[in-house]
């Protein structure tokens, strides 16, 4: 299973946000290029992006921090957060992104996830976002009817990635990741499957990783913390 270390971006800042607020963010780094290559020298195989901003404006805010983020890893990174358009994905993906994720046009235009991934193979994600199993889109903000597992299986045959699967009411609370809910959403499908959202200890990375079905986790407060030791972590899930 790959630990995916999370640098939320907001105002070119490493921050995280309490249950997706976006004014109860703690700055965790005023760099964040130094951060993901923290990451990377610590033998993370993988870094996950958001741009937060991003995910609430509907088009990329933190752009340049990304770059800088790319320029200076060599371990493939995946961005989330304000991409909406064919335009932005190819953008992306020509800078050496390695993963696109796809979160509130998987709701509003699934049409465009589809044509994504068949333009790239590989390097599109959906990120799925849920209050109480119902997905939620534009940073959070905004509520649906839609269960999670039900839009999940609509891109069963597109080539997706991966699907990120956020419990927003665990999200930067610490208090563990809904690993029901994520293994359940795992067997229902055939995408690999990545835990998001209330991720914080060596206990919670094993319980997913003992499900046999979760691909990944993402963790972000937790390491910054130090709830979460990285060098433990990284063993634990070799």
């Amino acid at each position: 299973m790959i630990l995916y270390p999370a640098i939320d971006l907001k105002d070119g800042q490493a921050v995280r946000l309490y249950k997706g607020e976006m004014d109860q963010a703690t700055v965790f780094n005023d760099s964040p290029a130094d951060q993901a290559l923290a990451f990377e020298q610590a033998g993370c195989s993988w870094i996950h992006l958001v741009d937060l901003n991003g995910a609430f404006a509907g088009t990329p805010v933190n752009d340049a921090s990304v770059r800088e983020i790319l320029s200076s890893v060599s371990v493939p990174c995946q961005l989330g957060g304000g991409i909406r358009d064919m335009a932005t994905i190819a953008a992306w993906i020509d800078l050496g992104l390695s993963r696109v994720i796809l979160g509130t046009v998987a709701v509003e235009n699934p049409a465009l996830v589809r044509e994504a991934a068949k333009a790239y193979p590989g390097k599109i994600a959906v990120g799925l976002d849920a209050h109480d199993g119902r997905v939620a889109t534009r940073g959070w903000a905004t509520k649906t009817d839609i269960m999670v597992t039900d839009l999940a299986k609509q891109f069963e045959q597109d080539g997706i990635a991966a699907i990120i699967y956020t419990d927003i009411n665990r999200d930067g609370a610490m208090g563990g990741p809904n690993i029901a809910a994520t293994e359940d959403l795992a067997r229902a499908v055939s995408i690999p499957v990545i835990a998001s959202g209330g991720v914080s200890s060596l206990q919670d990375l094993r319980e997913l990783k003992a499900t046999g079905v979760i691909s990944g986790a993402i963790s972000g407060r937790a390491l910054y913390d130090g709830a979460i030791d990285l060098p433990q972590a990284l063993a634990a899930l070799a």
